[in-house]
């Protein structure tokens, strides 16, 4: 029974990462997670989140 609990949770917890993620470059996010994803990235030549990595 524990093993199911677990692997619902684990489950669950993909399940939402997905859907977050498909949301996300429905809405034209290029970083997923960066502040400014909607104005870095490719779309003007350069991503100034992996600039300050």
């Amino acid at each position: 029974m524990t093993n199911f609990i677990i692997g619902a949770v684990v489950l669950l917890l993909v399940g939402t990462a997905v859907r977050y993620i498909r949301k996300q470059k429905k809405q034209g996010a290029v970083c997923i997670g960066c502040p400014s994803s909607c104005g870095c990235g490719k779309k003007q030549g350069g991503c100034v989140c992996q600039d300050k990595a």
